[in-house]
C-alpha cells in the first residue's frame, strides 16, 4: 500500500504564531501536530510533545512563545508514492510518529503512526509503535 492511500489532510500554522494558537488549533481539530510554514515554505513541525516539554523550559506563557521557538525544524518527510513499509522504517529509525507527505516542495498531507495502525488490515500487517 502506498502512502497516498493512507495519508490525511494536513493542518498548518505560520511560524510566527503563538504556541497558544497552535494548541487551540490542535485541540479543536483533535490532532497531535501542525506543519509549520514560513509563507508557503515548509519549515518545521510542532507536536503536542513539543508544547508540553519545551514551553515550560522557556519560562514564558504559551501566548508569548512563538511556534518557531519550539518547533522541530529538521523535518523527515515522505513521498506519496512511497510504500507504507518505507514510512514505518523512517518512523522507527528516527523515533517519530508523524511524517509530512511532500512532492517536491509541495505539502500534500501527513501520515501518522495512528493512520498506519488504523489501516493495518489493508496494509496486511500490524505495526506497533511504542
Amino acid at each position: 500500500m502506498k502512502v497516498k492511500e493512507v495519508m490525511k489532510r494536513v493542518k498548518t500554522i505560520d511560524s510566527d504564531s503563538s504556541v497558544k494558537k497552535a494548541a487551540k488549533i490542535m485541540s479543536d481539530a483533535r490532532i497531535g501536530s501542525l506543519v509549520v510554514l514560513d509563507g508557503t515554505k515548509v519549515v518545521g513541525i510542532i507536536t503536542e510533545r513539543d508544547i508540553l516539554s519545551k514551553v515550560s523550559a522557556t519560562n514564558k506563557l504559551p501566548s508569548k512563545v512563538k511556534v518557531s521557538d519550539i518547533m522541530t525544524s529538521k523535518l523527515i518527510f515522505i513521498h506519496p508514492e512511497d510504500l507504507i513499509d518505507d514510512a514505518v522504517y523512517l518512523m522507527l529509525k528516527y523515533k517519530i510518529k508523524k511524517l509530512p507527505v511532500m512532492e517536491g516542495k509541495e505539502l500534500l498531507g501527513i501520515l501518522t503512526s495512528t493512520d498506519i495502525v488504523a489501516n493495518s488490515d489493508e496494509v496486511g500487517q500490524f505495526y506497533f509503535f511504542g
